[in-house]
């Protein structure tokens, strides 16, 4: 997930209030648009002054908000998640501004398990999903590179435009390095939804948060609280989406854990 994916859910929930409102204006049911308003009014400083985004954020990155022990085998991947890219000028693509906590935190780890002496693989996964003409695990490699990582422990997974994706591509990839012990790092935000996507997919990697978001307290409406908003909601849709397919049957077959 990253938050150029997340379309306006938000905004397009306050105009469907106010649309519906209008409707039963014209119907003369006074009373019904006048609550319809209000609704529309208490959402938008609800969402604008942070309390409704605050809530909805708390119960998926909550979770994830301690710094975890990790107990490193011999053979070790983490997962890093592709985040977005952005054009910088005449300069090659970089990672986007809300994938640079991920991609240090995989620095980080990757240093960490090194200085045990056991042997580690930093699997990026991320196509280009923005069209950018370069996917978002190539240019993480790069990054990682400039940080210290070997180029051959990097390993790429170039196809994926959804999480869903990451989880379904990874896997081969795995399965062919066969890790005694899998981390996955993206945004705390994400993890939730990123697991249970992995999980399907017989994965059952150590989840790391590479950064966490915060709503702003004001008095206000703020941009920024939206955003969050909008955010959290594409991580809850995701999750009952996932689950509504499974129900009726329209997901892939979930595949048997990794290494059974």
């Amino acid at each position: 997930m990253t938050f150029r994916e997340v379309g306006n859910p938000m905004l397009g929930i306050l105009f469907l209030l106010l649309l519906a409102a209008a409707l039963l204006y014209r119907l003369r049911w006074r009373r019904c648009g006048h609550a319809m308003v209000a609704l529309a009014v208490v959402l938008f400083f609800a969402v604008g002054c942070g309390a409704l985004p605050r809530w909805l954020i708390r119960s998926l990155q909550s979770p994830y908000d301690v710094e975890p022990r990790i107990a490193w085998a011999p053979r070790n991947v983490i997962v890093l998640l592709g985040g977005g890219t952005v054009v910088a000028g005449d300069e090659p693509l970089q990672p986007s501004y809300f994938a640079d906590g991920r991609v240090l935190r995989a620095a980080q780890l990757y240093n960490d398990c090194k200085a045990t002496g056991q042997e580690c693989r930093v699997l990026i996964s991320g196509g280009d999903s923005q069209d950018h003409g370069e996917a978002e695990s190539v240019v993480y490699g790069r990054a990682l590179r400039k940080l210290g990582i070997a180029q051959a422990d990097l390993l790429l997974e170039t196809r994926s435009l959804t999480t869903w994706q990451n989880a379904q591509f990874s896997r081969p990839m795995l399965a062919a390095y066969a890790p005694q012990h899998t981390v996955l790092v993206t945004s705390g935000i994400h993890l939730q939804r990123a697991l249970l996507y992995f999980s399907h997919f017989g994965i059952a990697p150590q989840p790391v948060a590479g950064d966490w978001v915060n709503a702003r307290r004001e008095l206000v409406p703020d941009s920024w609280n939206y955003l969050l908003a909008d955010a959290a909601l594409h991580e809850y849709l995701g999750i009952w989406r996932y689950r509504v397919y499974n129900m009726m049957g329209w997901n892939a077959p979930k595949a048997p854990p990794l290494g059974a």
